[in-house]
């Protein structure tokens, strides 16, 4: 199947004399899986509309191929769109609706059939031909939903939150089915969410946004691992938030002494920091390990004695709130295992390692070095 580059350049949207996206530029690969991430109204659906044609920018470009589209009409862009709400045809069956753009463009039944087919197959739908939407499940109305996307062989893929009417389950299920799907077209993917999860574990790459502006674009370790800024690591989900004041400079770790009293060692990612510089600390709670306080560690940084606060159990996961010096609340995600099983008021010994902590200058907007 084609695929094709898409780039935007200086995209910017108005309404009145709010400003809902702006100047945002951003070059996606063929053949890759672009994320679009961030809260309700940061703009991300709105650049979806300004690439399908459904909404125009007020400045900026749009090129595909490396040709200007932000002219054309949306029949005209060769693109393929899927909703969050599938929006297939109730009124005819799966075969119908598969073949609905292909039919538009006049060919041959034999292609039709054999491009149906073959879509079908692919989105695990053969023998469903004569069935219609009211017949299917959610999570097979969507694939029917996409299979019609790709049928007429779109240069690009847009799906606005194409998941989030699934329940949980059967989103898990969707998400790896889809990316399995897409590596099979190879069609270059742009998928909007506000879930983290999904960006994370579908994309290339991933685009955040904060209220129209563009706060990082970087692989999904790269923002995960080195959030560009405050909004990006909060967003993220990265907890356990400190302030504190940087110590020691060492190679690729920094020391930092935290205004709640206790020193934590951090491995430094594509950012450089000086002695008594201010400091925004996360210490991610996945990262951290929990055991017996009199259990020995191999550990000679980040290892503090505390107590268990509460615990949550939540099937295949742990979550523990942990007090450690100067009464400090410690978020920790721990596997389901006997060893990590404390009740309440349990002492225990608490250490993570440097690569677990995450710092970033106290300036909210600071951004990663070029």
């Amino acid at each position: 199947m084609l695929t094709s580059a898409l780039q935007l350049v200086d995209l910017t949207k108005r309404y009145g004399k709010l400003t809902v996206v702006s100047q945002v530029n951003v070059t996606i690969k063929s053949g890759e899986f672009f994320s679009l991430v961030g809260p309700s109204g940061s703009g991300k659906t709105t650049i979806l509309r300004m690439i399908a044609g459904l909404t125009t920018p007020a400045n900026g470009s749009i090129l595909l191929d490396g040709k200007e589209i932000t002219g054309l009409a949306p029949e005209q862009r060769g693109l393929g769109l899927v909703f969050q709400n599938y929006a297939i045809f109730p009124h005819l069956s799966v075969y119908d609706n598969v073949a609905f753009g292909l039919k538009l463009r006049h060919l041959s039944e034999s292609h039709v059939q054999t491009k149906v087919h073959d879509l079908l197959d692919r989105v695990g739908l053969l023998g469903y031909e004569k069935k219609y939407p009211h017949q299917l499940s959610g999570g097979e109305q969507q694939r029917v939903a996409l299979a019609r996307a790709v049928a007429p062989n779109p240069k690009v893929l847009l799906l606005d939150e194409p998941l989030s009417a699934l329940d949980k389950k059967l989103r898990e299920e969707m998400k790896f089915w889809l990316r399995s799907f897409q590596e099979d077209l190879t069609t270059t993917t742009i998928y909007v969410t506000h879930d983290q999860s999904e960006a994370l574990s579908l994309s290339d790459h991933v685009l955040v946004l904060n209220a129209g502006r563009v706060e990082q674009i970087g692989t999904p370790q790269e923002i995960y691992e080195s959030p560009a800024s405050m909004f990006v690591a909060d967003f993220m989900g990265l907890t356990n938030r400190f302030e504190g004041t940087v110590t020691t400079i060492d190679d690729n770790q920094v020391q930092v002494r935290l205004t709640v009293g206790f020193e934590v060692t951090a491995t430094i990612r594509n950012r450089t920091f000086e002695v008594g510089q201010p400091v925004n600390v996360f210490v991610k709670p996945e990262a951290i390990s929990v055991m017996e306080s009199a259990a020995s560690t191999t550990s000679t940084v980040n290892s503090f004695e505390g107590s268990i606060l509460q615990s949550s159990y939540e099937g295949a996961l742990l979550r523990h709130k942990a007090l450690v010096v100067g009464n400090q609340q410690i978020d920790i995600y721990a596997i389901n295992t006997s060893e990590n099983r404390f009740t309440e008021g349990s002492k225990v010994r608490i250490c993570w390692e440097p690569a677990g902590v995450v710092v970033i200058g106290a300036n909210k907007n600071e951004r990663l070095e070029e």
